[in-house]
């Protein structure tokens, strides 16, 4: 059974994109992350088996598009509109994915519904990454409360009072914030997400690219324990602030489609 593969997303433009990741990155560097998780996660979809593959875009596509997806402005609308309007342009079985889990795979993608009536991708924030339908019917996505910790829970809910077979994929962790950027590039370190977190990561260290936090300040000791625990490998190793998120801001919520 062939399937449609949708991206939503948003143009990776600084001030749009990533806002919590600063500080302590800027938002030019954010937009920079955001662009390189974007292009990882086409990069996924375009080795994926697909009957169609669909970028549904807030913005304008850029040279990170990659060749064989057709482009589909996201309509006007809370995220669950533009999750549902999404699934209303196929006309078939369809598997839709966000931007903010770059270490996604082909083999992650590749659904059969021949014994299922929809995937579902569980997001560690309560969100989701994924939500793949045999029917789509945009009434089981219009409504959900999206950007909560609940909104997964909420949305399996929906499918299986549906009364459809429900799949679940492999929990992921969608990148908010620093600590997840840390997370997740060490997941997949051979992409062009941890690329860009590593060359960025330098620029966070004081004195190294753009003004950095009063020295001494809470916000400069994460920030380098950031950068340290970033070339050690192991995000386990920053301070605890790094880890839990704290004091840096804390698919779907908002954040798992391309906040």
């Amino acid at each position: 059974m062939s399937v449609t593969l949708l991206v939503i997303a948003k143009e990776p433009r600084p001030g749009r994109v990533k806002t919590r990741l600063t500080p302590p990155f800027t938002p030019g560097e954010a937009a920079m992350l955001a662009e390189a998780a974007l292009v990882d996660t086409l990069r996924a979809v375009a080795a994926t088996p697909a009957r169609r593959r669909v970028l549904v875009l807030d913005g304008a596509p850029g040279p990170w598009l990659p060749a064989g997806f057709d482009v589909v402005r996201q309509c006007a609308g809370g995220l669950d509109e533009r999750l549902a309007a999404a699934f209303a342009g196929c006309d078939g079985p369809a598997l839709l994915i966000g931007m903010d889990t770059p270490q996604v795979t082909p083999a992650l993608l590749t659904v059969d519904f021949a014994d299922c009536d929809a995937y579902f991708g569980p997001a560690e924030d309560g969100g989701f990454w994924a939500l793949g339908l045999a029917e789509p019917d945009p009434e089981l996505l219009r409504g959900v409360p999206m950007s909560t910790g609940t909104t997964g829970a909420v949305q399996r809910r929906r499918l299986v009072g549906a009364g459809l077979r429900v799949r679940d994929l492999p929990r992921l962790r969608d990148v908010d914030t620093a600590a997840d950027a840390t997370a997740v590039a060490a997941a997949a370190p051979g992409g062009a997400f941890a690329a860009e977190l590593d060359r960025l990561g330098a620029l966070v260290a004081p004195g190294a690219g753009h003004v950095p936090p009063p020295a001494g300040s809470e916000a400069t000791a994460t920030a380098s324990g950031f950068v340290a625990g970033l070339r050690a490998g192991r995000p386990a190793d920053a301070p605890a602030e790094i880890r839990t998120g704290r004091d840096l801001g804390t698919v779907a919520g908002q954040r798992g489609a391309g906040r």
